[in-house]
């Protein structure tokens, strides 16, 4: 991927939380008049995926024409298929992404709406109420999952939709030739949509032709700030090109503050803490978030470079999983997420060096292991890639 440009012209609306993501997505349904495109990672059963699901069955039913791909393993097995039964008895064209792995590990993790080619809503939330944790076990939250999209209207929404509309096709019966003419259709309508300047971009990563085009996008905004970068992730285990990223900008002066989720899956927690002492020496802040299930993958670099998406700092988004984020130019889109991001920063707890000199040893121990065993699945899954 080369130098990033921007399409120009977009009006591009931050999204906060499932209450503001719910809301605009099903008035947008409501309003839609001939095609819905949405794929998703997870597309849960609770009351809230439900109203979607029905959303989506009406507006089926009034001859719009919607077409659903969400993921086989995202979703589960089961709730997939039901899902995806259910849905087609209602009228909504629906396909799983990749079932059963018959085309290798990769899941789509994009989080994407196209609505008559005119709106798009791109982020970080799946199709499940954001009171409810979404790693299986269906607890209670405390307070609504932290998370963020974009919700975006101008001539972005025609790439979003050709992106989505591609997708679609590849989870049919695609012969080869037929997919090898749709990546050079691809790769023209990507050309093409390029040429605009500034204001915001699409990028996306597959295992095609955009292999490392969101790591790129962060490493190229990194190398070029001067004052201030916040990075939000709930899964914190980037490869060692990021790292490094991380760590050069600091040595040049900018502030960089790493917020991290923290508490769901024990294995991952570990895996971030074996980086947090080389990170807090090179005078990298990281603050980690309790207050309730962080989910965001957002980044804000100095005062007009601003992205939201699926993709996390880990070795699946990076270099496996298919994702999707939005880049924005714009200083009062940055603003307005900066003061989001202080808001999360002000209800984590700062980690300092101190925290991890006064552990036992076997604690520093178990994070060294985790890091090795981390290391080796995700270069075993990612064929060498993840680093």
């Amino acid at each position: 991927m080369g130098k990033l440009q921007y399409i120009d012209g977009n009006e591009v609306q931050l999204l906060h939380c499932g209450g503001e993501y719910f809301s605009a997505l099903l008035h947008a349904i409501e309003l839609t008049q001939h095609e819905i495109y949405l794929e998703t990672y997870l597309f849960s059963h609770d009351p809230t995926a439900l109203t979607v699901r029905e959303a989506l069955i009406a507006a089926a039913k009034r001859g719009v024409t919607v077409r659903v791909v969400i993921d086989w393993l995202g979703s589960g097995r089961h709730q997939a298929q039901h899902l995806t039964q259910l849905l087609i008895d209602g009228g909504v064209q629906c396909r799983c992404f990749n079932p059963w792995f018959r085309r290798g590990l990769a899941r789509t993790h994009r989080k994407i709406a196209v609505l008559d080619e005119k709106i798009a809503i791109v982020g970080g939330l799946n199709i499940i109420d954001d009171q409810i944790s979404d790693d299986g076990w269906e607890q209670i939250l405390p307070f609504p999952r932290w998370d963020f999209a974009v919700h975006i209207q101008g001539p972005l929404v025609a790439y979003v939709h050709l992106e989505v509309e591609a997708q679609w096709r590849k989870t049919g019966r695609l012969g080869l030739m037929s997919r090898i003419a749709l990546l050079r259709d691809l790769q023209k309508e990507a050309r093409s949509a390029h040429s605009a300047l500034s204001r915001a971009a699409l990028v996306v990563r597959d295992n095609l032709r955009n292999r490392a085009t969101i790591q790129k996008a962060y490493l190229h905004a990194l190398g070029n700030a001067h004052q201030r970068a916040i990075l939000v992730t709930p899964y914190f285990a980037p490869g060692r090109k990021f790292r490094r990223a991380l760590i050069a900008a600091a040595s040049r002066g900018v502030e960089v503050v790493l917020l991290i989720g923290v508490g769901q899956f024990v294995l991952q927690d570990a895996v971030a803490h074996s980086y947090y002492p080389k990170l807090l020496g090179k005078g990298i802040r990281i603050v980690e978030y309790r207050r309730t299930q962080l989910h965001a993958k957002v980044a804000v670099i100095d005062e007009d470079w601003a992205t939201v998406g699926s993709s996390n700092f880990d070795g699946l988004s990076l270099f496996l999983n298919h994702e999707a984020n939005i880049v924005i130019h714009d200083k009062i889109f940055t603003t307005k997420l900066t003061a989001e991001l202080q808001r999360g920063i002000a209800d984590g707890v700062e980690v300092f060096m101190e925290d991890y000199a006064n552990q036992a040893w076997y604690k520093r121990a178990w994070y060294g292991v985790a890091y090795l065993v981390y290391r080796v699945l995700m270069r075993l899954v990612t064929f060498g890639s993840y680093g």
